[in-house]
């Protein structure tokens, strides 16, 4: 009788619900978790493991060390868009494909760029803040030039399931739309611009691309410099896009009249950083895609991807450019 597969899961999901995605696979597959939740219990559970599920809160990455210490590994399963946890090229390397879940939020994380720019044309979190510690700044809040919506240029940075669904609801909106990928899109319902044409005609300037070393620091203090003045920045991709530094450079200059992060460089962003005081600044944990539908979504990708690796069928969006065929080592 041919051995269960060994399913490694990685993510902090309660062990009952992992084990239920994968019940229906009965004897073909057994679920593990690690001993600990550290480097010392992800490289020991590594050994045993067939197939991994990796770490969303990139805690436990998935590098050259983890490659070296799984030689029984014969796919990895992301249960996220961003990738930047994973050696993909090690893993590569190593004859693994490695898949991420695109798409599975993109809506919802769409849906937050939206929501966050309408917050901060309306500077609606600093008169919450205000209301609540007994003000009522009615004057004060005229004067900071709130925007309806309709009337800003809205530049999507990143092109993928995320920037085109943000793209489609801002021009639903009424904005004028524009957007820069390393791909250009000829079927996009936006215009396409260079990157720095489009940061100079971008009132709201919307970050929605993957972190790789080719765009880290993208968005860093020469690029800011070319937005229109008292422009707005949403970042739904990764902190090391769009650097602290420069966002809060850009911010002290004027150049930027607010910003809403959902990520950054550090997380979690570090006790007394500069980002935390700041009343121009609408911050979140890291949650914008985190609706209720996006995790169905994400469980029922992670539990298709996996189940069609242990039943010998091609998986899904392999990002390291290896045959879809899982082949069991």
């Amino acid at each position: 009788m041919t051995a269960p597969w060994r399913i490694l899961s990685l993510p902090p999901i309660a062990d009952e619900i992992v084990q239920g995605l994968f019940a229906p696979l009965g004897d073909a597959a057994e679920v593990t978790f690690p001993q600990a939740r550290d480097r010392a219990g992800l490289l020991a559970a590594l050994a045993g493991a067939d197939l991994v599920i990796g770490d969303f809160t990139g805690r436990l990455a998935l590098d050259a060390e983890a490659v070296a210490a799984a030689p029984r590994v014969s796919f990895v399963q992301m249960p996220a868009v961003g990738i930047d946890s994973i050696d993909v090229a090690a893993w590569a390397a190593a004859g693994v494909p490695v898949a991420n879940a695109a798409g599975f939020n993109a809506r919802g994380v769409a849906e937050w760029a939206v929501g966050a720019a309408f917050a901060l044309c309306r500077n609606l979190a600093r008169g919450d803040r205000a209301v609540r510690a007994g003000g009522w700044p009615q004057m004060e809040m005229a004067a900071l030039g709130p925007r309806e919506i309709h009337t800003q240029r809205v530049g999507v940075v990143g092109f993928g399931a995320i920037g085109a669904e943000a793209a489609r609801l801002f021009a639903a909106l009424g904005c004028t739309v524009s957007y820069w990928t390393r791909r250009r899109r000829p079927e996009a319902a936006a215009t396409y611009r260079e990157l720095d044409d489009l940061m100079a005609t971008s009132d709201i300037l919307v970050l929605a691309l993957p972190l790789t070393e080719e765009t880290r620091g993208l968005i860093g203090p020469e690029r800011l410099a070319l937005l229109p003045d008292k422009a707005l920045l949403v970042n739904v991709a990764r902190g090391g896009i769009a650097p602290d530094g420069a966002v809060l450079a850009a911010l002290d200059s004027g150049r930027l009249a607010g910003a809403a992060l959902d990520v950054f460089e550090q997380e979690p962003l570090p006790e007394g950083h500069p980002l935390r005081s700041r009343e121009d600044v609408l911050l979140s944990p890291h949650t914008a895609g985190a609706s209720v539908q996006s995790q169905l979504n994400l469980l029922g990708m992670v539990r298709d991807n996996v189940t069609a690796a242990v039943q010998g069928r091609d998986v899904q969006n392999v990002v390291n450019g290896l045959n879809p065929q899982v082949n069991r080592r």
